[in-house]
């Protein structure tokens, strides 16, 4: 077999950026390492690439042995190469963000792995360079989301426009004029009325709504602007 000249090592890892949504505030799954180096501290769900695994199954799987969970969310965020940035070996770190609703995610692998939700807006210190990773995949979040429906990926499959309207105040941290809001959400047409009301609200009850998922995945990447008062 041919092979490239060289004697240098690198390792490539996978890290996953995994925000998670339950109704209040968006939230990051974390794992407290049980290695060295850096034991005891909060890392993001990684892993090495396996010899014969291109990196999306990587991430797939990675994110499957954390959530349980297949057929989520996930994208290709951006690749990390300092050499320093592991103290072990040089590792270069191809990183990848996924939404999912908190609710639907598999609590014992989570335990099993020594796994944490934890508030975004109030997350521990991350090692090595983890926590530019969250900063730069929160960035992309708030980018696409204003574009494109990547926020329903963290609601249940029936929600009231009150409960999207506080995940995307969630997302970006600020109030939303409800009018305005509504306007325009039901504007996109992707919403389905599902003829229910939310037995669970404490005030009047809200229409339930579900996504309409055919004109979801055929419009994915038109720029729907979310976002009005951005």
């Amino acid at each position: 077999m041919n092979r490239y000249p060289h004697s240098t090592r690198l390792l490539v890892a996978i890290d996953c950026i995994i925000f998670g949504f339950g109704g209040e505030e968006i939230k990051l799954l974390v794992i407290k390492r049980n290695f060295e180096p850096e034991r005891g501290k909060w890392s993001l769900m990684g892993g090495f690439v396996n010899e014969e695994e291109d990196l999306e199954v990587g991430a797939e799987r990675i994110l499957f042995e954390l959530t349980g969970l297949n057929n989520i969310y996930v994208e290709q965020l951006q690749t990390f190469g300092k050499v320093n940035r592991d103290p072990v070996e040089r590792t270069i770190s191809v990183v990848f963000f996924a939404l999912i609703n908190i609710h639907n995610h598999d609590e014992e692998s989570v335990r099993v792995h020594n796994a944490a939700w934890i508030s975004l807006k109030n997350r521990p210190a991350l090692i090595f360079d983890h926590e530019k990773m969250v900063e730069i995949a929160l960035e992309r979040l708030r980018y696409k989301a204003a574009l494109h429906p990547i926020g329903f990926e963290l609601l249940p499959e029936k929600f009231t426009i009150p409960q999207l309207q506080k995940l995307y105040e969630a997302i970006y941290d600020m109030k939303l004029d409800r009018r305005n809001f509504s306007r325009k959400i039901l504007s996109t047409g992707l919403l389905v009325d599902t003829g229910e009301k939310n037995e669970n609200s404490a005030t009047k009850k809200a229409t339930l709504y579900r996504l309409d998922k055919e004109r979801y995945e055929s419009k994915f990447h038109a720029f729907w602007y979310f976002m009005p008062d951005l």
